[in-house]
C-alpha cells in the first residue's frame, strides 16, 4: 500500500516545494489571471481583414441564386403600405421567414430590419414602418430565439435548457459555421433579392439587440449594404466571455473589436443607437430533464463605454444617437408560428454539413503527400501550423531554464513520488507528480511515460489505490507503470473545477487560445526539465491518457515531437459526429461540456488526422466495448484510417487497437506491452 509522507524533502537539483493549498485550483486560477490580463491589455494589431472576419463568423456556404421570394399571405394593408408574410431562399432547404413591408408607390430604397432574437417580426414592424413611410421597401427576418422548447432529442430522452441559439451554435461552431453566420446569410440573401430586383436602389441594414449584431456584422461582411444602424449592441468586447456563448467567436479579439468591425463598414454610414440592450440574465432555468446550458448574460454598457469604442474606431462615418427613435404607426399583426420550422431547418442543414465534413477534410488534406514518412515530413509544415494556430491556439513559448520545486509525497518499496511545481510563464505554472522507480543503477537512464488523468481528475487518483465503493476507472495505472520500471510523470491538467475551467475556454476562444494551448505550454516546460534528469532517457518518452487525457493524447503529441509513443484510451472516435450529432445519446450536444468545441474542426482535423500528425511515431488505441463515450463502430471506422496509413508505410507494428469487455476505464494490457516494446523497456 502506498504511504503518503508529505515530507519537505526535495528531489536533488530542485528547490523545496513549500506552497500549500489546492495546487490544482491555483493552477486554474493562474490561467484565469493570465487570460484576464490578456483580455484587458491586448488590442488588434493589424488592419481588419474582411476575409478573416467572414471566416470566423461562419460564412462558409454559397447561397442559392436567384433568391426566390415567396409571398405567403397579405397580413395587413394601409393607404401607404402593405405587409406580407414572406419567405426567401438562403440555402438548399433553408429559407428566411419574416415580413415584407412594401410602399404603395415605387420604392426609393431597400432595407433589412432585424429584430432582437426574442422579438417577432410582427412586433418589430412598427420600428420598420417609418422606413416604409419614407419610401423604403423592408424585409424583416425572424431570428432564432432564446427559448429552449426544441433543444434536444425527446426520442432519446436527451433534452436541454440550452437556448435554441446555443443549441445551433454548438454544432455549427464545430462545423466552421455559426448561428451568427447563418443569420447574416439570411440578411445577405435579402440583399441578393433586392439587388436582383432593383439594382439601382441603395440597401441598408438596421437591427436591435441580437438583430443589431446581425445588421452590424452583415454590413461589415458585405459592401453592398450602404448604411447600417445598430441599436442595443455596440460596445467594447473585452467582456465577451460573460455574454451568451452563442456570441462566442474564435480569434475575434486579436483581429476585431467593435471598433475594427466598424472600420470594415467605413466609409459607408454607420449609426449607433445607444439604446438599452436586451436584458438577459442567463439561459432558461435548469429544471428536471433539462440542463446543460452555458452561462452568459447580456447587459447594457454605459454611454461612456459606447462613446469610447466609437472614438477608438477613429472614423468619421459613425454617428451616435442616444435614444431609440419612436416607432411609427402600424396595424396590429397576428404573430406567425415559424420558430420550430426555422430551428429544424438550421439543425438539419448543419447536420448535413457534418456528414459532408469527411469530404471537406480530404480536400483540406489534398496537398499532404502521405505516400511515405519522408514525403509526409516534407509536406506537413502547413498542417502543423494550421493545427497549432486554429485548433490548439497560440501562446508564447516558455523561455529560460525551468525552475522546478519538489517535495516527497510517496515512498513505497518500488518507487518514490515527488510533487512537482514548475513556473511556465507569467501567472501560468505546471504541476504534477513524478514517480521514480527504486533500484536505478548508476548512470542508468529509463524511459519516461506521461500518465494523464481525465475530466475533474488529479494525479493522485491515477497513483493511489481506489477505496471500497469507488469506480476503478484509472486502475492506478501511473503507479503500475512505475512498478514496471518506467519513470512516470502524472501532470495536473486544467480541466478541473467545473465551470471555473470551462470559463477559461470562453475567455481564451476570442483570443485564439484554446485550453490545450496552456496544456501544451505546461507539457513543454515540464519536458524541458524532465529530459535533463540523469535517470530519464529523453529519446524514450511515451504518453498514456484516458478520457480527457485521451483527448490530450491526440492533441499534445501532435505538436510535441519529443513524445515518441502514444496510447489514447477512452476517447478516440469519429470526433466530428461525437461532438455534433443530435441522434446519439452520448453526444456532447446534450451535455454541459460547452468548452469541448473547436471551431471548424470537422473540416480540418478529425482524430485520424490528428494521429497523422503524430505518425510515424507509434500510436495505440484502447477501447472498452461498454464505454459510454461512443460506440465501437464509430471508433473502428475512424481507426481504420490510421491503420491504413501505417500499413501503407509498411509500419504495421507501430499501431494497434485493443478492445476489451469493460467500461470507460484503463485496461492496461496491450497498452502496457505497446509502451514496453516501443520505449524499449523489457
Amino acid at each position: 500500500m502506498i504511504l503518503a509522507l508529505f515530507l519537505a524533502a526535495a528531489l536533488p537539483g530542485t528547490q523545496p516545494l513549500t506552497r500549500s493549498g489546492d495546487l490544482s485550483l491555483q493552477l486554474v486560477d493562474g490561467i484565469d489571471q493570465y487570460l484576464a490580463r490578456r483580455i484587458a491589455t491586448d488590442r488588434p494589431v493589424s488592419p481588419p481583414d474582411r476575409t478573416r472576419f467572414r471566416h470566423i463568423i461562419g460564412l462558409a456556404d454559397t447561397r442559392v441564386s436567384p433568391v426566390e421570394l415567396d409571398r405567403r399571405a397579405l397580413l395587413a394593408e394601409t393607404p401607404v403600405f402593405s405587409i406580407h408574410h414572406v419567405r426567401w431562399s438562403v440555402f438548399a432547404n433553408v429559407d428566411a421567414d419574416g415580413l415584407l413591408l412594401s410602399p404603395k408607390s415605387a420604392p426609393t430604397c431597400n432595407a433589412v430590419a432585424i429584430p432582437d432574437a426574442d422579438q417577432s417580426p410582427e412586433l418589430f414592424a412598427p420600428q420598420a414602418a417609418s422606413l416604409v413611410q419614407d419610401g423604403c421597401r423592408v424585409l424583416i427576418p425572424a431570428l432564432i430565439d432564446r427559448d429552449d422548447q426544441f433543444s434536444g432529442n425527446a426520442e432519446l430522452n436527451r433534452l436541454t435548457n440550452q437556448p435554441h441559439r446555443e443549441y445551433i451554435y454548438r454544432m455549427a461552431f464545430q462545423a466552421g459555421r455559426h448561428i451568427i453566420g447563418y443569420e447574416v446569410q439570411k440578411v445577405l440573401a435579402a440583399v441578393d433579392y433586392f439587388k436582383s430586383d432593383s439594382p439601382q436602389l441603395p440597401v441598408s441594414a438596421l437591427g436591435h439587440g441580437e438583430g443589431g449584431l446581425i445588421a452590424f456584422y452583415a454590413a461589415a461582411a458585405d459592401e453592398r449594404i450602404q448604411r447600417a444602424t445598430v441599436s442595443g449592441y455596440f460596445r467594447n468586447r473585452r467582456s465577451l466571455h460573460n455574454e451568451p456563448i452563442y456570441r462566442n467567436v474564435w480569434s475575434l479579439l486579436p483581429n476585431f473589436g467593435d471598433a475594427e468591425i466598424a472600420a470594415l463598414i467605413a466609409p459607408r454610414e454607420l449609426t449607433i443607437i445607444a439604446a438599452p440592450h436586451p436584458k438577459i440574465d442567463g439561459p432558461p432555468p435548469e429544471r428536471p430533464g433539462r440542463a446543460g446550458a452555458a452561462p452568459g448574460a447580456i447587459t447594457t454598457p454605459s454611454l461612456d463605454e459606447v462613446k469610447a469604442e466609437i472614438q477608438r474606431a477613429q472614423s468619421g462615418n459613425i454617428s451616435l444617437i442616444e435614444r431609440l427613435p419612436a416607432p411609427a404607426s402600424c396595424p396590429p399583426l397576428p404573430v406567425v408560428n415559424r420558430m420550430e420550422r426555422q430551428f429544424r431547418q438550421l439543425t438539419s442543414f448543419t447536420q448535413q454539413k457534418v456528414h459532408e465534413a469527411e469530404r471537406a477534410r480530404k480536400r483540406y488534406w489534398a496537398n499532404a503527400n502521405l505516400s511515405s514518412p519522408a514525403t509526409w515530413a516534407q509536406t506537413r509544415a502547413h498542417y502543423d501550423l494550421q493545427f497549432q494556430s486554429e485548433i490548439i491556439g497560440l501562446l508564447p513559448r516558455p523561455q529560460g531554464a525551468p525552475k522546478p520545486e519538489t517535495r516527497l509525497l510517496y515512498d513505497t518499496h518500488l518507487f518514490e513520488g515527488y510533487e512537482v511545481y514548475i513556473p511556465v510563464f507569467d501567472e501560468v505554472f505546471a504541476y504534477g507528480v513524478l514517480l521514480i522507480p527504486k533500484g536505478l543503477k548508476p548512470n542508468e537512464r529509463r524511459p519516461l511515460v506521461i500518465a494523464q488523468h481525465g475530466l475533474e481528475g488529479r494525479p493522485q487518483e491515477i497513483i493511489q489505490p481506489t477505496l471500497p465503493g469507488e469506480m476503478r476507472t484509472y486502475q492506478r495505472f501511473a503507479a503500475r507503470l512505475a512498478e514496471r520500471g518506467f519513470v512516470v510523470f502524472a501532470p495536473q491538467n486544467p480541466y478541473i473545477h467545473g465551470n471555473k475551467f470551462r470559463q477559461l475556454c470562453r475567455k481564451g476562444d476570442p483570443l485564439q487560445i484554446g485550453l490545450f494551448a496552456f496544456i501544451q505550454a505546461q507539457y513543454a516546460r515540464s519536458l524541458d526539465w524532465l529530459e535533463t534528469l540523469p535517470f530519464v532517457d529523453k529519446d524514450r518518452i511515451g504518453f498514456y491518457g484516458l478520457s480527457y487525457g485521451g483527448a490530450t493524447a491526440v492533441r499534445i503529441p501532435a505538436v510535441e515531437p519529443r513524445i515518441k509513443a502514444v496510447v489514447c484510451s477512452g476517447n478516440f472516435n469519429e470526433w466530428s459526429w461525437k461532438i455534433t450529432t443530435d441522434e446519439q445519446p452520448f453526444s456532447y450536444q446534450f451535455t454541459r461540456e460547452y468548452e469541448i468545441y473547436e471551431f471548424n474542426q470537422t473540416n480540418t482535423f478529425g482524430h485520424a488526422e490528428m494521429a497523422t500528425l503524430i505518425a510515424p511515431r507509434p500510436f495505440f488505441v484502447e477501447r472498452g466495448h461498454a464505454d459510454g463515450v461512443g460506440i465501437d463502430e464509430w471508433v473502428s471506422y475512424e481507426y481504420a484510417k490510421v491503420r491504413r496509413l501505417f500499413a501503407q508505410w509498411q509500419l504495421n507494428d507501430r499501431t494497434a487497437i485493443e478492445y476489451f469487455n469493460g467500461i470507460h476505464q484503463i485496461w492496461g494490457h496491450g497498452a502496457f506491452e505497446f509502451l514496453h516494446r516501443h520505449l524499449q523497456w523489457p
